[in-house]
Formats: C-alpha cells, structure tokens, sequence
C-alpha cells in the first residue's frame, strides 16, 4: 500500500485546475477567432471604428440600419451601432464562458439567449425585428436607455416568443432589420445569403460540391 502526502495530493489538484484553465482558455481562442472569421465574411463588419465615425455613418440611415464594430470598452469585443427613433445608438457584446450576448442592466441579463458566435446573436436579433410589429413591441427585441450612450440596456428575451411587452418608460426600441456593408458585397455571397433564407439542407441542393462548401462558409441569412 502507498500513501500519498496532502502536499502531493494538493500539487495534483493544482495542476488540475491549471489544466482545466488552460483548456477553457483554448477554447475561449478558438470560439472567437471563429467567431472573428465569420464577421469578416458579412461584410457588415467595420473593425475598429470608433463610436463618433459609427454615429456619422448611422446619421442619414434609417430606423433599424447597424453595423458591428470593434468595442472601445475593454472588457468587450464588440459593439453593435444601429440607428433608433431618437438616432444611433450602441450595444455592447459580452463574451463569457465561451457564449456571447448582448450585455444589459442586471436584472435582465439572465433571461438574455447566448450564442456560440457574434453573426448568430446578430441574426437572431434580425429575425425577431422583421417578425415582430413594430407597432407592437416586441418582447425579444433589444431597447436602449440612452441612444448617444455606450451604455445601452437590452430587453431582449430568451425565448422567440414575440408576446408583447412595452419598453420600460424613457427607453427607445431597438431594431436591427438592414446592416451597412463596408463596401458592395459580391453576387455570390448576396446569393449565399439568399438560398440561406430559403433552406438550411445545403447537402441536399443539386449544387457542385464546391458550391455547397462555399455555401456552408456562411451559414446565416444576414
């Protein structure tokens, strides 16, 4: 029989847990460039512009219109800058425990959904704009309390149900309906966005193998 002393027992645990950190540190890497090489394939990605050049290009557009930029907060990575009825406005995205989400007063954050990438919380948010009545406010779509503050707050539910539920008073509805791309983006990618639009069975198309593989780069409707 061995014995094992508790300072051995207490350097395996130890280990275990730096291993255990590691590991969740390699995968918090790998979800974000992930999810950084699907923004790039949107086009509606704008790097790192700032709040002020986000709120000039927003200016003239209309109710709905966004883009994604990089977050000038650090403990962020990206902002979303879309124009409200009362004008542009942001909404930071929160990354935490390998999940990203629109962040939000404490008291809503937990009915929030959370999404393995930036392009799929973006498309959810989409979806729910375009079904939901404008005129009757959606309860999953986001609502910011101040529309010239990075510090927004999102009523968005967790579920896609559209039951309608008014935005606390002195907050504007946030829709997100039409990006802004940096440049015109190419016919095969718009065609991509739509054959996504209409199915999800890329496998099943009477496509080319090459085209079902660039089809399945991008698998989003946005």
């Amino acid at each position: 029989m061995t014995c094992q002393s508790s300072e051995s027992t207490h350097s395996v645990q130890t280990d275990r847990r730096a291993d255990s950190c590691s590991r969740a540190a390699d995968s918090d890497e790998t979800r974000i460039a992930t999810a950084m090489k699907e923004l790039k394939n949107t086009g509606w990605y704008w790097g790192s512009l700032t709040a002020n050049e986000a709120k000039d290009i927003l200016s003239e557009a209309s109710e709905g219109t966004f883009l994604v930029r990089d977050s000038s907060q650090r403990d962020y990575l990206f902002t979303i800058s879309a124009m409200t009825s009362a004008g542009p406005t942001n909404l930071r995205i929160e990354f935490k425990h390998g999940k990203f989400k629109l962040d939000s007063v404490v008291l809503v954050k937990p009915k929030l959904k959370q999404f393995d990438s930036v392009v799929h919380l973006v498309e959810h948010y989409v979806t729910l704009s375009k079904t939901s009545d404008i005129n009757n406010k959606a309860s999953g779509a986001a609502s910011a309390s101040n529309p010239t503050n990075s510090r927004t707050s999102a009523a968005a539910s967790s579920s896609s149900s559209t039951t309608s539920r008014p935005p606390p008073n002195g907050t504007v509805q946030l829709l997100l309906t039409k990006p802004v791309y940096v440049a015109t983006p190419t016919l095969m990618h718009l065609c991509r966005i739509a054959i996504n639009k209409t199915t999800r069975q890329v496998q099943g198309l009477p496509l080319p193998n090459r085209l079902k593989d660039y089809l399945l780069e991008y698998a989003y409707n946005v």
